[in-house]
């Protein structure tokens, strides 16, 4: 099964330059923790995520109506292609401990995968998504012990 299969289609995402209450307020409307940043061709730059917003805005005093996303975004994003096998997408994500995997097709954003598409997924073997998710908690526990 490939990635495609079973990814959000509709994702909600901005541009580098919008700002951190932009970003904030398209994330609440659509009940989101994480949105994709792209530039002006659509490729994915950055991502965001509440937790973002509250430590490198909220927590550093910075002025959530003029700080652009860009400067508190993460630049570093993991992304798989619409094409990519299940399997792989889910090692992937339970390498990095990552529950959301933006996916694009010609190096442009289609879609994202989350934790949820493949629960949601009746063709995602429920194993695979409780093994995936259980490699993710413990990763993070083993960290946050250290």
């Amino acid at each position: 099964m490939k990635v495609k299969d079973c990814m959000s289609e509709n994702v909600c995402y901005c541009g580098c330059d919008s700002t951190v209450k932009d970003a904030a307020k398209l994330m609440c409307d659509n009940h989101v923790g994480c949105i994709p940043i792209c530039d002006n061709n659509n490729c994915v730059v950055g991502v965001l995520t509440d937790r973002d917003i509250i430590l490198r805005t909220i927590a550093c005093d910075k002025e959530v109506t003029n700080t652009p996303v860009k400067d508190i975004m993460t630049p570093s994003v993991c992304c798989c292609n619409d094409d990519t096998e299940i399997n792989e997408a889910t090692k992937l994500m339970s390498d990095l401990q990552i529950r959301r995997l933006p996916v694009l097709k010609d190096n442009k954003l289609v879609g994202m995968l989350t934790i949820a598409d493949l629960t949601n997924s009746q063709n995602v073997d429920n194993k695979q998504v409780a093994d995936t998710v259980e490699c993710i908690c413990n990763k993070q526990n083993t960290k946050n012990a250290e």
